[in-house]
């Protein structure tokens, strides 16, 4: 089997280590014996919605989003395209908010989205920062997903579904328990970290969801989490008295 990944914008959106979610697909992918190819792709460059199992965006400050806003909206109709046809997406912060309708910046400047999702942003005055752990039906309810959250937009949903709900932490808008979003195999979340190397049943969930497309379904080879699920738990715990918050 082959994974075929996408890399959209590594040298702008790549906050808190964002990219290290690639390493983490890639890795846990090989040690299954799967075929993995990664594409990177930035400025200019046509995606192409057949070539790519699964595409990845990360987050980053409003400066970085302004020069990946204009080149996204010309690569939108490739990414509506592969979303539609069912391939795996995975945006994170500044990925996730230009996937919406529009992002509304502190200075009054209005980013457009390509409308992936049915969602919209506005800054707000203070940024919702900490750690957050939220609820992943798909995922069940034995182990939470973890991150932290840095961002000074709050994100709404319209017709779409939340990711997650906030366990603690502050979530899309630090007010209606939700995080992130979910269409078809697309997901936004605001949760860094990088996310992936923290929530290893999330990667895994990924990495089936893209596999499943192109080979019909797939049963991923069991590896041993112990030390990622630790990881998890323990953050889980350490923060859980405290809301998320440092």
């Amino acid at each position: 089997m082959k994974l075929r990944i996408c890399h959209l914008y590594p040298e702008f959106l790549n906050l808190y280590g964002d990219r290290g979610n690639i390493l983490v697909l890639k890795r846990r992918a090989q040690w299954r014996g799967i075929e993995v190819h990664i594409t990177q792709l930035s400025l200019g460059d046509k995606l192409d919605p057949k070539a790519y199992d699964l595409i990845f965006l990360g987050g980053g400050p409003d400066q970085e989003q302004g020069v990946a806003s204009d080149d996204l909206r010309a690569k939108g109709p490739w990414l509506k395209e592969a979303v539609e046809e069912g391939v795996t997406l995975l945006a994170i912060c500044g990925g996730y908010q230009l996937l919406g309708q529009y992002y509304r910046t502190n200075s009054g400047e209005t980013l457009p989205g390509i409308g992936v999702f049915d969602a919209y942003t506005e800054a707000g005055n203070e940024r919702l920062k900490g750690n957050i752990a939220i609820r992943v039906e798909e995922l069940g309810d034995e182990t939470p997903v973890i991150g932290f959250e840095n961002h000074g937009g709050r994100t709404f949903l319209g017709n779409a579904s939340p990711l997650g709900s906030v366990i603690y932490g502050d979530g899309n808008n630090g007010h209606d328990q939700t995080e992130g979003v979910k269409y078809k195999n697309a997901f936004g979340t605001y949760l860094h970290g990088p996310l992936l190397s923290k929530n290893p049943h999330l990667a895994d969930y990924l990495i089936g969801l893209a596999l499943q497309r192109v080979y019909g379904e797939v049963e991923l080879q069991p590896l041993d989490n112990s030390l990622e699920l630790e990881v998890n738990r323990s953050v889980y715990q350490r923060f859980l008295s405290t809301k998320g918050k440092w």
